[in-house]
């Protein structure tokens, strides 16, 4: 968002704080806790409310590993990067496990399903199963469809799960200790002195000792060090009316991630995606609003792999992802501010990584630990 002069002139009341984290999704509400457990006192500002954005817009699953298969991953980054970040992404799964526990949050321990759409997706698949068993790995693979729906193959991985984000968000934030400034735009960061961050908001003039941007999609809008960095894309989803019966007892998503698919908690059949049906038009846009080509793409996709679904279609929405260049997070310190760091560009596998970056993003800026493969220092070579 953008702040005129008319509402906020600069004549702001001046609020001193220790850390300031910029955004209150997943993320950042993850990077206050750390930062609370690393003995400072925390401050969030928010240009909404607290899991309003991609944090409560996505379907709640809580997959191991990157967003690409692990042979493909490995011949990409490299068997030792893929290691480690497969074990970051495992630990931020026990964190969220942690926190839905002690927050009474949903969550449901039904593994998930990758299935392909095509013999060759399901070749992919057989190639990723073999590399994730050789690597020590559980995964089982499926040369049928397990679903029974008209896939080709599958990839099943038992210790994923599905979780309500909005209350896993919420539990997060609750469990941070954080004080929350929200409805409160932010429009300008400056570090003049070694010491003090400025941080324009629209309610306050925050002087920060440390500030964390947990802000994903949003980055460029910041800082143009984001430009180009993060490319903003949006997702979509619809929801039916509650169902009588279970169709779907896993997370399931296909060709190459593209769809997404389970039953919500209240009964539900979620079915999101289809971004790859029209690029052009999802593709570096950080504006939410529905689209009727992707809408009708997962109305049909409902239709033919969902025939027996006669529910209405009750709930339509969209939210804005942010990816990278390399579709890699990026945990770093802005040029020229060395007390601003950023935990962004989750790829849309937030849930995946998220609470593992932010631990290592806290690390860095207020230790100096170097979060390895996620060092968006990469880019800049």
């Amino acid at each position: 968002m953008t702040v005129s002069i008319w509402q906020a002139n600069g004549s702001q009341p001046i609020r001193e704080v220790d850390v300031l984290v910029v955004g209150a999704g997943l993320v950042g509400c993850a990077a206050a806790y750390f930062a609370t457990q690393a003995g400072h006192h925390v401050t969030i500002t928010e240009m909404r409310d607290v899991a309003l954005g991609a944090s409560s817009r996505n379907a709640g699953f809580v997959i191991t590993g990157l967003d690409t298969y692990y042979h493909t991953s490995t011949a990409q980054y490299g068997i030792d990067t893929v290691r480690e970040l497969w074990a970051l992404s495992a630990k931020t799964h026990e964190y969220w496990r942690q926190f839905a526990r002690a927050g009474d949050v949903n969550w449901h321990d039904c593994g998930s399903l990758l299935l392909a759409e095509s013999k060759e997706e399901a070749r992919e698949l057989e190639l990723a199963a073999r590399a994730l068993n050789a690597d020590g790995i559980a995964a089982n693979f499926h040369s049928t469809d397990p679903l029974r729906r008209g896939y080709f193959a599958a990839v099943e991985q038992p210790g994923d799960a599905a979780v309500q984000p909005y209350e896993l968000t919420w539990a997060v934030f609750n469990q941070s200790g954080a004080e929350l400034v929200n409805n409160n735009e932010m429009y300008a960061i400056h570090q003049e002195e070694p010491e003090c961050v400025t941080v324009y908001t629209r309610q306050y003039i925050f002087k920060a000792r440390y500030v964390m941007l947990c802000t994903n999609a949003y980055s460029p809008n910041i800082d143009p060090y984001f430009i180009g960095k993060i490319i903003p894309t949006r997702a979509q989803c619809i929801a039916t009316a509650p169902l009588k019966q279970t169709v779907i007892e896993t997370c399931g998503y296909s060709d190459y991630g593209y769809m997404y698919y389970r039953q919500t908690f209240d009964g539900r059949l979620l079915i999101g995606g289809a971004r790859n049906r029209n690029f052009e038009l999802e593709h570096n846009t950080s504006d939410d609003r529905l689209t009727d080509p992707i809408q009708r793409a997962l109305e049909a996709y409902l239709r033919d792999k969902f025939p027996d679904v006669d529910a209405p279609i009750d709930r339509r929405w969209a939210g804005i992802m942010a990816f990278t260049p390399d579709k890699l997070p990026l945990v770093g310190i802005l040029p020229g501010k060395p007390r601003v760091g950023f935990a962004v560009g989750f790829n849309g596998h937030g849930l995946a990584f998220g609470a593992g970056v932010a631990e290592r993003a806290v690390d860095m800026l207020l230790n100096g630990v170097d979060p390895g493969p996620l060092n968006a220092a990469r880019l800049e070579k």
